[in-house]
């Protein structure tokens, strides 16, 4: 296949299917890490307190040639992680610039919307489009509130990856949470309608702000911990990572919440749920196996990683 090819390809390719082939392809990475041998799944998923306390075992895990590849390739382009706040900055700058371009007609989102809108077949409302980015920045303004003045500040390091994955998954995300309402977009005059919210709104947004309420109160909880303590109050007596928990759940509730008319979920942010689902599970794993080191595996036995019933 010619280049052309390709590019005319690329060009027939929809904004929201480019967004899902993001959220696919970056769960199938971290799947893939996850199948790795533990030597090497340690070295490419840790970051926080983990990343100090597993470095001795990572001198006692072996001189293979691969360990010592990973490791020297984790060991380049280390960031602080105080970085985390440049995601939620981006969070809510983009739900900033998109709500500019939405009400002023901005030449991006026209852009986006016209690609779109051609191979939509259903199409969030407008009050949808509307609601979702609402509940986007909520979510973004509460996490950037909480590292600023709750969450105390770590001297760890991450592998710079894991910082350009999670500034592309919010940026991609701010996208998603409005892309499957071109439709309404293009035909609107881009104002809420005065109509009663369906039952999915209803029952999407009440999970929302229930997850969003008992997040907060998680990491509230955790900011308040003795460093290097083990969680036992509140959610944490039955899982091991309940603000993980409640992540997956308000990325569910926003899927519901912008559900095109006839859908029970929105594909696109679907998809967004499964990497967010594939890739906290993996790094919840990591902290029940660390919590089980630090503190002995009778404290962590008998509670799920995140999921409670299945994981």
């Amino acid at each position: 296949m010619q280049a052309t090819d390709l590019l005319a390809y690329a060009a027939d390719i929809n904004p929201a299917t480019y967004c899902q082939l993001f959220y696919v392809l970056a769960a199938a990475t971290v799947l893939a890490i996850a199948a790795t041998p533990e030597s090497i799944q340690s070295l490419l998923t840790r970051y926080g307190a983990r990343s100090s306390a597993e470095n001795g075992r990572d001198k006692r895990a072996g001189n293979g040639l691969l360990v010592k590849a990973t490791s020297w390739a984790t060991s380049v382009g280390k960031v602080p992680h105080s970085w985390f706040i440049h995601f939620y900055i981006l969070s809510v700058t983009c739900s900033a610039f998109w709500a500019v371009q939405f009400l002023q007609h901005g030449s991006i989102m026209d852009f986006i919307v016209r690609n779109q809108a051609s191979s939509e077949r259903s199409s969030m409302t407008i009050n949808q489009v509307i609601l979702a980015w609402l509940l986007m920045s909520l979510q973004g303004v509460r996490r950037l509130y909480e590292y600023l003045a709750v969450l105390r500040p770590s001297p760890s390091k991450m592998w710079v990856v894991h910082w350009l994955l999670g500034a592309a998954f919010y940026f991609c995300t701010n996208i998603s949470v409005w892309v499957e309402g071109s439709n309404s977009i293009r035909s609107s005059e881009r104002s809420f309608h005065n109509e009663t919210l369906s039952f999915k709104e209803v029952v999407g947004v009440s999970m929302f702000l229930t997850s969003w309420f008992m997040q907060y109160r998680c990491h509230s909880y955790l900011s308040r911990l003795k460093k290097y303590s083990l969680p036992d109050d509140g959610l944490f007596r039955y899982l091991v990572c309940p603000h993980y928990t409640c992540e997956c759940i308000l990325y569910i509730s926003l899927a519901i919440v912008a559900a095109p008319e006839g859908q029970l979920y929105n594909r696109t942010l679907i998809c967004a749920v499964l990497f967010v689902t594939v890739n906290l599970g993996v790094t919840a794993k990591g902290t029940k196996n660390w919590y089980g080191e630090m503190f002995g595996l009778e404290k962590v036995q008998g509670k799920w990683r995140m999921i409670p019933g299945v994981y």
